[in-house]
């Protein structure tokens, strides 16, 4: 579900939804701080929708808008509230919530996807060394017992910046791989249609690059994967969902317990080799960001 934009009264959102139905473009429509909310059910009609709220927005008494809607004989969209939506998002109530998973794959997702997937072939087909060398965030070498490594980012500091970021692509073995890329198709894909590739981008550069300096700081050079951005982009979500509900972003309570207790199970070092300060870090950044991107909302909810 993506919000499209707002009209100024009840009775104009009532009329424009209704016409949206009749145009075969399922949606709902809620009061904001700004007037009335209209948003539509499926990322498709998205652009389709968005041209027909401007032809609305510039002449609302055009005879289609009664014809059409009277023909219809539909009833006006459903309307749900900010806090009722919030009510939905916490108690993980799937009958309700239904219309908000209607979000396609988002392209950027997949090319982080398709970057992850291209790196781990080249590791399977004999360039190993190599991808690591490069990908790393420093130059990691084995002498038979221990893996050991320059200390302070020598490379880094040589103009090699994209290390801070490439260790998220690199996987330690497909299982690995495949837990954090489904993940990834389903966080980054929602925060991608619904608040656009622009936002996606930005939290996945600012989420891996402080997830694998935490990592570094708080434990060795000798990690990678995707997970310390995966737990970034769930922070994001969860804040941003619940302190701005418009945004349509939600975490299922079931989703958010697993990946806490996961969270801790691995901190305790049940399950070994994981990086936790990447967790952790990406975690924290992720919330933060969303608090962060949520001023805005929360100064005009406070002001209001």
């Amino acid at each position: 579900m993506r919000l499209i934009g707002h009209l100024p009264s009840e009775t104009a959102a009532n009329t424009f939804g209704s016409f949206l139905s009749s145009q075969g473009i399922g949606n709902e429509t809620e009061a904001a701080q700004e007037g009335w909310e209209v948003w539509v059910h499926s990322e498709d009609q998205w652009e389709r929708a968005k041209e027909l709220l401007g032809e609305f927005i510039a002449n609302p008494a055009a005879p289609q808008y009664t014809v059409k809607v009277a023909a219809a004989a539909t009833l006006p969209p459903p309307r749900i509230t900010v806090e009722l939506r919030r009510r939905r998002v916490e108690s993980g109530d799937a009958s309700t919530e239904a219309p908000a998973r209607t979000y396609a794959v988002g392209m950027l997702t997949l090319v982080f996807v398709g970057l992850c997937l291209t790196v781990q072939v080249l590791r399977e087909v004999g360039f190993e060394d190599g991808v690591l060398r490069e990908l790393f965030m420093t130059e990691i070498t084995f002498d038979g017992t221990h893996f050991r490594w320059q200390p302070g980012l020598t490379e880094v500091g040589q103009g090699e910046f994209w290390r801070l970021f490439t260790p998220v692509m690199v996987h330690g073995n497909w299982l690995h791989l495949l837990m954090n890329m489904l993940w990834l198709l389903d966080l980054g894909s929602q925060i991608e249609s619904r608040q656009g590739t622009g936002r996606l981008g930005l939290l996945v550069l600012v989420t891996a690059v402080l997830s694998n300096l935490g990592q570094y700081a708080l434990y060795n050079a000798n990690f990678c994967g995707m997970s310390g951005v995966i737990y970034g982009l769930l922070g994001y979500a969860w804040v941003k969902g619940r302190l701005d509900p418009a945004s349509g972003l939600f975490v299922q309570k079931n989703t958010a317990i697993m990946m806490l207790v996961w969270f801790f199970v691995c901190l305790v070092e049940l399950i070994p080799n994981v990086a936790n300060g990447s967790h952790a870090v990406g975690l924290v950044s992720g919330a933060a960001l969303g608090v962060l991107m949520s001023l805005r909302v929360l100064r005009r909810r406070t002001s209001a």
